[in-house]
């Protein structure tokens, strides 16, 4: 039995990397392939320096020289090598060789994996801090078919040498997570950080596949990266799929919409269909470079207390369905979303919101933190060439329409109200449909919930025939115990 002292408390002994690295190594069965490329060389040099690598590491490899890499691994389409599909192109070449090479007659037990990155880390001026792709194609069972994970990391530290060592301790715990927490795909993705603080590397991207994997949604995997705070933001795409940000936002005009969607309903729909035809209007913006993001935050997502992630699916699956891309923040101000957007674009962006957004966003209690306060978020949201799309709000008691002229914010506040009324950075839509301004998701929500009709006429055709036909937001049991209770 261990010693305890009075007064100990009981935590999770985290390995060190050297013991997961040396744990791998002293697995007679482990066996693989270290392709780093650009920046990354580090994740090798730590299964080296743990010991007994040789029963481990079949090559490792650095194809640093761009023409060295393309005699190797092919040439891209478009020339780049810190993508997905160059890392893909890697994982693919090397496991071949691997199979072509060890004999599974000799060496039957054998779990093959093939470890690859390829990163770009920060450069002289250090004025762009760097990224890459990381992945891991591997074996649980000998001859069963290859698991992967591949992830798009971030770097945030301001010096070469630590971004390098960072990911060289990623490298070592997804290796270990991989062959060790594969049961358990979000204590996995815990693991990754072992050893890391969250403020030097953020994973904006992770996919998991193969057949330890099956039953895995990436899409609720995306959302674990936001629930620990290892990235602020994920997206989906029309197919329903993660996507990286860049991919989706880079020099792109963007124009956003946050709202809870649950369910999405003709109001936002509307908001969306008008709002997209003012923007398309400004000078410098076309629609073949516009993306239009719908935003759901983290903070609406817990609305109800701790996340449900069937109900998050339920969200992101209507809005796919609908040809929509889906970004899942942790932002709970606006000014947050412009700067995330500003990471990746200098193009024109938009804000599409109601008049209670509005009102919330001249409202001093979410600045507090700010040492600027509110002026100094405002310089965030407005300094850039933003303007805000605001759809009317009818009184469901008087029939009065309030809009940009005639909403009330606070006192303190009316006068940087007008001024950037009066500047142009707010516009009116006025083009809206009055007949379905009645129609608030949450009563929708609570009309599905409570098993009662007429519900299906306040929601786009697809999406009533999804609830429906998927049982989204519970559908056929809240009908069932409707008609139960009748």
């Amino acid at each position: 039995m261990p010693i305890t002292i009075m007064g100990d408390k009981e935590f999770e002994n985290v390995p060190s990397i050297n013991s997961k690295a040396l744990r791998i190594n002293l697995n007679e069965n482990i066996y693989g392939t270290f392709s780093e490329i650009g920046a990354g060389q580090e994740t090798v040099r730590n299964f080296f320096r743990a010991g007994g690598a040789s029963g481990t590491i079949a090559k490792a490899m650095s194809a640093y020289d761009k023409d060295f890499s393309d005699a190797i691994y092919g040439v891209e389409n478009d020339r780049r090598y810190v993508t997905e599909a160059r890392l893909k192109k890697m994982l693919a070449h090397e496991t071949n060789l691997i199979e072509q090479r060890i004999s599974r007659e000799k060496h039957p037990n054998k779990l093959f994996f093939t470890y690859a990155n390829t990163v770009a880390t920060i450069d002289f001026a250090k004025k762009y801090k760097g990224h890459g792709w990381v992945g891991i194609r591997y074996q649980v069972e000998p001859g069963e078919d290859y698991n992967e994970i591949l992830l798009h990391v971030r770097f945030h530290e301001n010096d070469a040498r630590h971004q390098q060592n960072t990911l060289g301790i990623l490298g070592v715990n997804l290796i270990y997570g991989a062959y060790y927490k594969y049961d358990n795909p979000k204590k996995l993705l815990r693991y990754l950080y072992d050893h890391i603080d969250k403020d030097q590397i953020e994973i904006d991207t992770i996919n998991f596949s193969g057949p330890r994997f099956e039953k895995v949604d990436n899409r609720l995997m995306s959302l674990q990266l936001v629930k620990n705070g290892m990235t602020e933001a994920v997206m989906f795409g029309p197919d329903g799929n993660n996507v990286l940000p860049a991919k989706i936002l880079y020099k792109k005009n963007i124009l956003a919409l946050r709202g809870s969607f649950r369910p999405v309903t003709k109001v936002n729909m509307d908001m969306y269909e008008r709002s997209k035809e003012l923007f398309f209007k400004e000078s410098k913006v076309s629609r073949e470079n516009t993306e239009i993001i719908f935003e759901i935050t983290l903070s609406n997502l817990r609305a109800e207390g701790e996340i449900d992630e069937r109900d998050f699916m339920d969200r992101a699956e209507l809005l796919c369905s609908l040809g929509q891309t889906v970004m899942i923040s942790n932002f709970q101000e606006y000014y947050r979303v412009v700067e995330y957007f500003s990471r990746y674009s200098k193009q024109r962006m938009g804000l599409t919101m109601g008049v209670q957004n509005l009102v919330d966003v001249f409202d001093e209690k979410y600045y507090r933190h700010l040492s600027g306060g509110i002026l100094e978020a405002f310089g965030k949201l407005f300094f850039k060439d933003l303007k805000v799309y605001l759809y009317p709000l009818k009184d469901p008691e008087t029939g009065e329409i309030t809009t940009s002229e005639n909403l009330k914010v606070h006192p303190r506040m009316k006068e940087l109200y007008k001024f950037f009324k009066y500047n142009g950075r707010v516009e009116d839509i006025t083009n809206y449909n009055p007949d379905i301004m009645d129609i608030y998701s949450r009563e929708v929500l609570t009309m599905i919930s409570e098993g009662k009709e007429g519900w299906e006429e306040m929601l786009p055709e697809k999406t009533t025939k999804m609830i429906k036909e998927q049982n989204l937001f519970h559908y056929k049991e809240n009908k069932k115990k409707a008609e139960t209770e009748v």
